[in-house]
This record gives structure tokens, C-alpha cells and sequence, in this order.
């Protein structure tokens, strides 16, 4: 990756600076964890059952845990230790909720989490391709984070897209109740295919038509399903959608009072539970008002 400082029409190339200690690497993400995924920081070092996990961090979005690991050297297996850490949290649940209760003075209790969307993280200057295609199953929840450090204080952080063409976990051969066996059935990485099923072609075609003209909106939104909506993201979520039968729900990031909406099509959460992020609803039967509701949306967009 080249990464230029621009002075005038002049680019000046950024040289890389290697990171020393994997500790250097652990301090920084933890530091800005919330800032750099939204993740809420939990523990650095955590042991558990003579395991020594880098970091442990709480998705809030989808109420589960989030195990971190760095590395500096290329010489390890990101498969092996992703689905023996995974199958670890599995199996001392109980150890991660104390631990999130003692650290946040909390009361979470196991009904409380999800741990179908328990996630793995390797964080690391860089990935041999062998690690990169071990770890590319579409339903394994392991991911890999490229970070590297520049002059001038640069720090470019890139998480490594699988494909859309990637083979499913379920189609490595493993013995039943294996680690693998165990987080292939137990952990779940949702599809937008997954939002698709029991929904009239009519809602399928107003999702996409929607999901083109939000992509359109800017250059670095990506598409995340969770487990109830499909996450419009760019740092944080710009909107989510939620596809019911025949129509969309959608949601805006954007808290109460913050929301232009002239016409308003939008509707008050703030005093409701819901599924999706932020205050604004908007429940859409046909494209009629796409273009105004592009408007608001927009306002999200950081």
C-alpha cells in the first residue's frame, strides 16, 4: 500500500515505520478501540483456563464477545487459534460474563448475550495468502485487520473483505463434536440471502433498489448483515434495514431532534425498543419517495 502526503499538486510518498513489540500494536487498538470498530473494551491479558487472550471486547450492536489477538510475525495459524479460541469462549461462557460484570460493574447475564455472533480478530501488519484462504470460509467468524504506521503519525487500519465466492466451514470435514464441528453449528455469520427467505420477490426488488441508491450516497459504505437487519456501515452504521414480507423498515443513525425531515415521513423510537440503530424509522412500500429519503439519510453520513 502506498500512502502519499499531498503539498499543493505535489505527493510526497509516506515511508512505513515497523512496529517494535506486538505490544505496540495491542496498546494502540485497545486505546481507541471504541473509535476503530465501536467495540467496547473489556480486558487486555485475559486468562482463561491457562489461555491468555490479547483482548476482550463486547460488541454492543450484537450483544456478544469479541476476542482480538496480535501478531507481528507471519508464522502462525489464524485458523487453528481462531477456532480453538472461539470453541474456548463457547465452553466458559460463564468466565466471560464475571469477567464483564467485574471490569463494567455490570449485570449481564448469559440470556443477555448472543454467542451466535461471538467473533475472532487477528490484528497484524500483515497476512501470508495461505493465511488469508484459511481463514476466508463465508460463515467462519474470524477476521483478519491489517494495520501499519506511517511518518507524519499515519495510521492506516484495513480489514480484509472475504469474498462473496467463499466455501462454507460446513464443507470441511471434521468429527461431529470438534472445535469446528462446535463453532460451525453454534456460530452464525449472516448473509443478505439469510434476509431473503420467506420475503415476496416484492420487497427483495424494493431492497435493492434502496441498497443501490445508499451505496450511491458515498464511496466507503460497506454492506454488514447482522442476525435482525442488514447494517449500511461506514465507521459506525449509517442506517440498517429490516426486510419484512412485502416492505422495508428502515432505520437512521441519527439521534432525536438531530433528524431534518420536512415531510415527515420519519417516525419517533426514541421511546421504543427496536431492533435497528438510532431514533428515525421509515417504512417504505414502494420507491416512490427514494429520492427524499436518500435526503435524510444522507445526514447520517460522516
Amino acid at each position: 500500500m502506498q500512502i502519499f502526503q499531498q503539498n499543493k499538486n505535489e505527493l510526497k510518498g509516506l515511508k512505513e515505520k515497523a512496529f517494535k513489540l506486538e505490544k505496540e500494536i495491542q496498546k494502540l487498538v485497545e486505546t481507541n478501540l471504541e473509535q476503530i470498530s465501536g467495540y467496547k473494551f473489556i480486558k487486555s491479558e485475559f486468562i482463561i483456563k491457562s489461555n491468555r487472550i490479547d483482548t476482550l471486547a463486547f460488541d454492543e450492536e450484537n450483544r456478544s464477545f469479541v476476542i482480538i489477538e496480535y501478531k507481528r510475525d507471519r508464522n502462525y495459524s489464524v485458523f487453528d487459534q481462531g477456532v480453538s479460541y472461539l470453541n474456548l469462549m463457547l465452553e466458559y461462557r460463564a468466565d466471560f460474563i464475571i469477567e464483564y460484570n467485574e471490569s463494567q460493574k455490570g449485570n449481564l447475564k448469559r440470556a443477555d448475550v448472543d454467542w451466535s455472533q461471538s467473533k475472532m480478530i487477528f490484528v497484524s501488519p500483515s497476512f501470508t495468502d495461505f493465511q488469508i484462504r484459511s481463514s476466508s470460509f463465508k460463515d467462519l467468524s474470524i477476521e483478519l485487520w491489517e494495520i501499519n504506521q506511517f511518518e507524519n503519525n499515519i495510521i492506516v487500519i484495513n480489514p480484509i473483505k472475504k469474498s462473496q465466492s467463499a466455501p462454507s466451514i460446513k464443507l470441511v470435514k471434521s468429527e461431529e463434536g470438534s472445535a469446528v464441528s462446535k463453532i460451525s453449528n453454534e456460530i452464525k455469520v449472516y448473509t443478505e440471502e439469510d434476509h431473503f427467505l420467506r420475503k415476496t420477490d416484492k420487497a427483495i426488488e424494493l431492497y435493492e433498489k434502496y441498497k443501490q441508491a445508499i451505496l450511491n450516497l458515498a464511496s466507503n459504505i460497506e454492506i454488514v448483515p447482522k442476525k435482525h437487519y442488514i447494517a449500511f456501515k461506514q465507521t459506525s452504521n449509517v442506517c440498517d434495514i429490516d426486510i419484512q414480507k412485502s416492505s422495508l423498515r428502515i432505520f437512521i443513525n441519527m439521534k432525536k431532534g438531530t433528524l431534518d425531515d420536512p415531510k415527515g415521513v420519519t417516525e419517533d423510537l426514541s421511546n421504543k425498543g427496536h431492533w435497528g440503530n438510532g431514533d428515525y424509522v421509515i417504512k417504505v412500500s414502494d420507491d416512490r419517495q427514494l429520492e427524499y429519503i436518500m435526503s435524510l439519510i444522507k445526514q447520517a453520513i460522516v
